[in-house]
């Protein structure tokens, strides 16, 4: 019900803020840049369609962490097509390594056959016409508290 929306580019926050969905719209480099919100700040943190080869770095997703509350939940999404494939890795090894320090739980990982309409032939899923891709549910661990 309140939605807040960050991008880096100026044109893509215009069209969002045309929609006028969104309480608050800040211009924002994921990776080069902390999001504009304070530590613990948001129930749900979603990224759609920016976590690729070229785009936002894996390295930010502790940055989509830190904003999320204690019990909150992040959805994040990458495409499977061949020319991400090395960038889906090193994401899927960034997700396990922040679920192996406790920082979240997996609650649903989700492979879609028809994520998005491929881009040219070789990109297409088996000659579909489509790429796959997958959304990935997490679940941020609540603070536990010192035991003394």
């Amino acid at each position: 019900r309140c939605l807040h929306g960050v991008d880096g580019s100026a044109g893509m926050l215009e069209r969002a803020r045309s929609t006028g969905l969104y309480r608050q719209l800040r211009g924002c480099v994921l990776g080069q840049e902390p999001l504009p919100a304070p530590a613990e700040h948001y129930d749900a943190v979603t990224v759609v369609g920016a976590l690729g080869e070229g785009q936002v770095p894996c390295t930010a997703v502790p940055e989509l962490l830190r904003v999320t509350k204690p019990g909150g939940f992040l959805c994040l999404t990458t495409r499977s097509n061949p020319s991400n494939l090395r960038y889906k890795a090193e994401l899927e090894a960034t997700l396990q390594s922040l679920e192996q320090q406790g920082a979240w739980q997996k609650v649903l990982v989700q492979e879609v056959e028809r994520w998005e309409r491929a881009t040219s032939e070789e990109e297409s899923t088996q000659g579909t016409g489509y790429i796959s891709g997958v959304v990935y549910i997490y679940q941020k661990c609540p603070v536990t508290p010192l035991q003394e």
